[in-house]
């Protein structure tokens, strides 16, 4: 086998691929310290904060849907180690149904004697989340019925 002397072209085609992944390895670096770097600055100029679970926006908390009013940290503090704040939301009942369902939770599911934080709960609850005058949809106004043929 013969072997023959490596020429300058050679040279020249080694030293120019090694110079082309040289500065590809150097851009590609540069990109991703440059993303890091925007990414850190992002947090640090207050422009968007991490959810801390205390936002309230538009007088609701972001973190549950509630209306963020009067006690409802208690409501939060209380009944969110059980159940979720869509339990809650998707009721609608007086102080004493509120009461009910309470009374329920100690006698089947365990709830602690909530003591004079259940005033303020079921007040919050009762003023907040009551029943509605009116259902999903008013009562059709017929003026005449017709009979179907």
């Amino acid at each position: 086998m013969k072997v023959e002397p490596k020429g300058i072209q050679h040279v020249t085609q080694v030293t120019f691929r090694n110079l082309k992944k040289s500065v590809l390895t150097f851009t590609l670096g540069l990109l991703v310290l440059t993303a890091c770097v925007k990414s850190n600055s992002n947090s640090t100029e207050g422009e968007e904060k991490p959810l801390t679970g205390e936002e309230v926006v538009d007088g609701i908390d972001v973190s549950t849907g509630f209306v963020a009013e009067g006690d409802y940290k208690i409501v939060k503090a209380n009944c969110l180690g059980c159940h979720s704040s869509k339990l809650i939301l998707q009721n609608r009942a007086t102080r004493e149904g509120w009461e009910e369902m309470i009374r329920w939770m100690q006698e089947t599911q365990k709830l602690h004697d909530l003591g004079p934080m259940e005033d303020k709960i079921l007040d919050y609850l009762a003023s907040h989340y009551a029943p509605k005058e009116e259902g999903r949809r008013k009562t059709l106004e017929v003026e005449e019925w017709y009979v179907i043929e």
